[in-house]
């Protein structure tokens, strides 16, 4: 495990102060009353936590001793949030540090309540997977399925309470001219976080379509939404190919035209074209090669305008 920096760069040992007489402290086996635990060094945390974790397994739960241990070990292995919560920085849209902070110290309370130092290990080793699991479950919980701009989350917020006020007020669902009205906004900018506020959940495309035929028991025929969902229909870029392409094929001769169906038609070799019209492989293949930059020239030009346009 990497090595976790101290809370306060000053403290280069445990500060463990004698226990107090009359103090729980003082009645838990001679384990010492630790006035700041979190100021505690991350390598004497690491061994009054081996300490301390015999003795809470020891104690019946619910009493003060039992108590005190418990929250002397998560005020020591509290860095260990703060390491964890570092990976988390740069992930927008799932709450404020603080509240990652909170979850993380869940985490940390589960792996104590779950360590068992009879197995030796390193409580760290436990505890980590513990506090991210809970992290990277807020960030699955609490996050946007899509991606959107934090005025737009906001704004969706505003809405959804505007909407619950004016449905008491109004007695109905109120309508996007009701919310901007409320809101102060354009009802563009009503309409637009409308849209956004479906990008908070995404719905599955192999869930069964409800919208589609039904049968008389209410359930879907079986289809899903992508069964239901357009596709782009990939020959579909030719067809204004085909339309640019059939007038610069009318400008052509007739042994121009022949050439070209021969080579892309019937598929023929130039030296099968070429013995068919009578001329050498090279001259075919000079005039093709000709032909068809005439040709990608001329579809990618702007078209003339009309004349009768240009002179009105």
């Amino acid at each position: 495990m990497p090595a976790f920096a101290p809370s306060s760069t000053s403290e280069t040992a445990a500060v463990v102060p004698r226990p107090r007489r009359g103090s729980h402290a003082a009645r838990i086996a001679d384990l010492p009353r630790i006035e700041e635990p979190r100021e505690v060094a991350p390598a004497d945390a690491r061994e009054l936590s081996r300490v301390f974790f015999r003795r809470l397994r020891e104690l019946p739960e619910g009493t003060p001793e039992h108590q005190y241990v418990r929250n002397a070990l998560i005020e020591m292995n509290a860095s260990l949030v703060q390491y964890a919560v570092r990976r988390f920085r740069g992930r927008g849209d799932g709450g404020d540090i603080e509240d990652i902070v909170q979850v993380g110290a869940i985490g940390l309370i589960k792996a104590i309540d779950r360590f068992d130092p009879a197995l030796e290990n390193e409580f760290a080793t436990l505890a980590m997977p513990y506090i991210t699991g809970e992290i990277k479950r807020h960030f699955r919980d609490t996050s946007w399925a899509v991606r959107v701009p934090r005025r737009l989350q906001e704004l969706r917020i505003d809405i959804a309470q505007a909407k619950e006020q004016l449905t008491a007020t109004l007695d109905r669902a109120p309508t996007v001219a009701d919310l901007a009205g409320h809101l102060d906004l354009a009802e563009e900018e009503v309409i637009e976080g409308l849209v956004a506020a479906n990008g908070h959940t995404t719905g599955s495309l192999d869930a069964p379509h409800a919208g589609h035929a039904e049968r008389g028991d209410g359930s879907a025929d079986g289809h899903t939404l992508a069964d239901v969902m357009g596709e782009e229909e990939p020959a579909l870029e030719r067809v204004e190919d085909i339309q640019t392409l059939a007038p610069l094929l009318e400008q052509l001769s007739d042994r121009e035209r022949r050439m070209l169906r021969m080579r892309f038609g019937e598929e023929l070799t130039q030296a099968q074209i070429g013995a068919a019209l009578g001329i050498s492989q090279m001259q075919v293949s000079r005039l093709l090669t000709r032909v068809l930059a005439h040709l990608r020239v001329s579809m990618l030009e702007d078209p003339d305008p009309d004349p009768d346009i240009s002179q009105a």
